[in-house]
C-alpha cells in the first residue's frame, strides 16, 4: 500500500493531467469497473465503472474512487472529445453533463467547465451573431442547454439567450394551453357537485343512477329524492397545485415543460399555483410562475438533490390539504435520507392530499430513475410514473377530481412503480 499522502496527489495529477498522463494502472484487472463513457462530444456515454478495487494497481498508480470517475468522465467529455456542437440529438446529454458537473465539482470549478462548454458548443457564437441564431431551430433541448449554462452567459448575451427560450416557451404554451385549460375547468366543474342544482345544471344520468333505489314500477319512473348536478363556481379558489421540480441534469427537459404548465395553470383564476425548485437547496419560484422565461432563468441552484427538504416545505404551504394536488417531478434518486423522505410523503397522502410523483415530463420518456424509492412512494399511497406534456392535462383533471392516479396511469399504458419496501 503505497502513503496515503503521496497516493491523494497522484490521484489530483491524474485528474489534473486525463487519461493519457501515463498514471493510469495497466488495463486488464484493474477492479475498476467495466464501464466507461463513449459518447461523443459532452454528455455521458455508458457511465464510468463503478467496480470496487484496491486504491493502487500493482505497480503504484492510483486507482479513483467512484466520484472521482464520475469527475473523470465529466472532464474527458469535455476536454478528451473532439469539439462538436450541442445544439441537436446531443443536447440531452449535454443537460445530464451540467448537472454531473453540479454535482461532483465545487462551485468555483463548475464556473470554469461551463464557460469552457458554452466555446466547445459554439454558444458563444451562437449567442452573439443574428445570422447564427436564423440557422439554429430553437428546441426544447436547447432551452435546457441555455437555462444548464445560465451562469456563465455573458451579459450582453442574456436578452438573447431570454429571446431564444420565449420563443420555444411561447411555442409550448399555444400548443397546451387549450387543452390545459379545458381539462383542468372541466375538472373543477364535475369536482364542484351540489344536491340542491339549478335546473339547468342537473346531472340527468347521475340524478337517475344515484335514485334507482327509489323505482315505482307502477308508475315506471324514478322519483328522484337527491338531485345530483354541477354548481356554478364561485370566483374563489378551488384548488392549490404545487409543482415541486427536480434540477438535477437528467430532468431538464421536464423542467422546460413544467415552466410551461405552471404559467398556464397560473393564470386559472380558481387555481393557486406554487412552483417550487430544488436540488439539495430549495427555492420558491411562485412569484415568476406566470411567466416561463423568468422561471427558467431562476432554477439554477447547485448539484445533488434532497427530495425530503423540498416535501417538507411543499408541506408547510398545504392549508386545505383535501384541496391541494401535489406534482413531484423527480428521477427519485436522493442525496438525503429516503426513508425520511418516503415518511413525509406517507403523512402528505394521509392528510388528504393529492400526490403524484413524475419520473419525467417530456416527450423522451422516463429516464434512469431510483425503482426502490418509486416502489416505496407507490407503497404509501403515490404513483410514480413517467408522462408526456401532451398527457398532462388529463392527468391533472384525473387528481383534481380525486380519482385513482394508478388507475389513470394502467388506462394509458403507463407503466408505474410497484409497492415495494417501505
Amino acid at each position: 500500500m503505497s502513503d496515503p499522502v503521496g497516493r491523494d496527489r497522484l490521484t489530483r495529477w491524474r485528474l489534473v493531467l486525463g487519461k493519457g498522463a501515463g498514471l493510469d494502472p495497466p488495463p486488464g484487472g484493474d477492479g475498476t469497473g467495466e464501464g466507461s463513457g463513449s459518447g461523443q462530444g459532452i454528455g455521458p456515454g455508458e457511465g464510468p465503472g463503478e467496480g470496487p478495487g484496491p486504491d493502487d494497481g500493482d505497480d503504484g498508480a492510483p486507482r479513483l474512487s467512484a466520484d472521482d470517475r464520475r469527475r473523470d468522465e465529466a472532464l474527458s467529455q469535455l476536454y478528451d472529445a473532439p469539439r462538436s456542437g450541442g445544439l441537436g440529438a446531443s443536447a440531452p446529454r449535454v443537460a445530464r453533463w451540467l448537472g454531473d458537473v453540479r454535482t461532483y465539482f465545487p462551485t468555483s470549478v463548475v464556473q470554469v467547465l461551463q464557460h469552457d462548454a458554452m466555446d466547445r458548443l459554439g454558444l458563444h457564437q451562437l449567442l452573439l451573431e443574428p445570422e447564427m441564431m436564423e440557422a439554429v431551430q430553437p428546441d426544447v433541448h436547447l432551452v435546457s442547454t441555455l437555462v444548464g449554462l445560465n451562469g456563465v452567459i455573458p451579459p450582453h448575451s442574456r436578452e438573447t439567450a431570454r429571446a431564444v427560450v420565449r420563443t420555444v416557451t411561447a411555442e409550448l404554451e399555444e400548443r397546451l394551453r387549450q387543452k390545459t385549460v379545458q381539462a383542468v375547468t372541466g375538472a373543477l366543474d364535475r369536482a364542484a357537485r351540489s344536491r340542491r342544482p339549478k335546473p339547468a345544471d342537473i346531472n340527468w344520468p347521475a340524478t337517475v343512477t344515484a335514485n334507482l333505489k327509489h323505482w315505482l314500477p307502477e308508475h315506471r319512473t324514478v322519483v328522484p329524492e337527491r338531485l345530483v348536478g354541477h354548481a356554478r363556481r364561485a370566483r374563489s379558489l378551488e384548488r392549490h397545485v404545487i409543482l415541486c421540480l427536480d434540477q438535477s441534469g437528467s430532468m431538464a427537459e421536464s423542467v422546460v415543460y413544467s415552466s410551461v404548465f405552471g404559467a398556464v395553470l397560473a393564470s386559472l383564476r380558481s387555481l393557486s399555483t406554487s412552483i417550487v425548485a430544488f436540488d439539495t437547496a430549495v427555492v420558491d419560484l411562485s412569484d415568476l410562475a406566470e411567466d416561463p422565461v423568468d422561471v427558467l432563468f431562476g432554477v439554477q441552484l447547485g448539484g445533488g438533490t434532497d427530495i425530503n427538504k423540498a416535501l417538507a416545505y411543499c408541506q408547510s404551504l398545504v392549508r386545505a390539504p383535501e384541496d391541494t394536488v401535489l406534482v413531484l417531478v423527480s428521477d427519485l434518486l436522493e442525496g438525503g435520507i429516503a426513508d425520511d423522505m418516503v415518511r413525509r410523503a406517507r403523512d402528505l397522502v394521509a392528510a388528504g392530499v393529492t400526490v403524484v410523483a413524475l419520473l419525467a415530463l417530456s416527450d423522451s420518456g422516463a429516464p434512469a430513475h431510483d425503482a426502490d424509492h418509486a416502489a416505496a412512494l407507490a407503497e404509501v399511497g403515490v404513483p410514480a410514473f413517467a408522462c408526456t406534456p401532451d398527457l398532462f392535462p388529463d392527468l391533472m383533471a384525473a387528481a383534481i377530481e380525486r380519482r385513482d392516479l394508478t388507475a389513470f396511469a394502467a388506462t394509458h399504458d403507463l407503466p408505474t412503480a410497484a409497492p415495494g419496501r417501505q
